[in-house]
């Protein structure tokens, strides 16, 4: 290929390969360490040139894509490394309510999309009175531990960035202000208050945050994260199923889309159905 022809290719697949990502131009620049002019450049139609290298090596290593394919030079679009890392670990959860690894990884995919099935309600939005519900049978750490880094959480989902979408069944809220299931001996009053602070939260990250309710009669889905472009995380209970290839990500997003296209309860309705959810429980202190 001519030169032209690699430039060409190369924008393509940046333009291609960032998209995938959920990494914004900005949050790509910097953690490459080059301009955001620059990159804008790279991903002009009348970009003729190939860039530097240190800086296509750069984008490469962010995008964890093979410096080859990047530049049209190869069909491979795995880094060597993901290769021989291959596609599964599995981590030890700390069987806690909030997870400090989990807080990790969240803080590890600053700039990416996120996207999250939670396994009840969202870490970064429940009560200390569920977190004192949720945690109390846990021995190994303090319910106070818990309650900390559900906060750390909630301001790192408030930093300008952040870039997150949450589906969970419309059931689940719905077995909550029930008082069904692990919440039956969670009294009303506090139920309600989750239900208030659910919808306070969903409320002041919007639109940076984005929530959808599915219908649990037709969809299932186990609690998993997923990290962008640089991990997935199946929680299983006692351990995560970590994948970290590009192939088991895309098919975990796959299933995510699924689950958004099949919504019942769109982010803009979230707050009039946790407002009847509420009502229903009863006014009181």
């Amino acid at each position: 290929m001519d030169r032209r022809e690699v430039s060409r290719l190369f924008r393509l697949r940046l333009v291609e390969t960032l998209a995938q990502s959920g990494l914004s131009r900005s949050a790509l620049a910097r953690r490459a360490g080059i301009d955001r002019s620059t990159l804008s450049q790279l991903l002009s139609d009348d970009m003729d040139r190939l860039p530097r290298a240190d800086t296509v090596a750069a984008i490469a290593t962010e995008l964890r894509v093979s410096l080859d394919w990047l530049l049209g030079l190869s069909h491979v679009e795995r880094l060597g490394a993901d290769i021989l890392h291959e596609s599964l670990q599995i981590a030890e959860s700390a069987q806690t309510p909030v997870d400090e690894m989990l807080v990790r990884w969240f803080e590890e995919a600053a700039g990416y999309k996120v996207r999250y099935v939670p396994t009840t309600i969202p870490d970064i939005a429940k009560t200390e009175e569920v977190l004192r519900h949720e945690y109390r049978y846990f021995r190994s750490r303090p319910p106070d531990r818990a309650i900390s880094a559900s906060r750390d959480k909630l301001e790192h989902f408030r930093l300008p960035e952040t870039d997150m979408e949450i589906c969970i069944s419309r059931q689940a809220l719905e077995t909550l202000a029930g008082g069904g299931g692990i919440w039956r001996t969670l009294e009303a009053p506090a139920r309600r208050r989750q239900l208030d602070r659910l919808a306070e939260v969903v409320d002041e990250l919007y639109p940076g945050l984005r929530m959808y309710l599915f219908d649990g009669l037709t969809h299932y889905s186990a609690p998993y994260t997923i990290f962008g472009r640089q991990r997935a995380a199946l929680y299983v209970g006692q351990f995560y199923l970590v994948f970290n290839t590009t192939e088991h990500i895309a098919v975990l997003n796959r299933h995510f889309d699924d689950l958004i296209r099949a919504a019942v309860v769109q982010p803009v309705e979230l707050a009039p159905f946790l407002g009847q959810l509420s009502d229903s429980l009863g006014g009181g202190p």
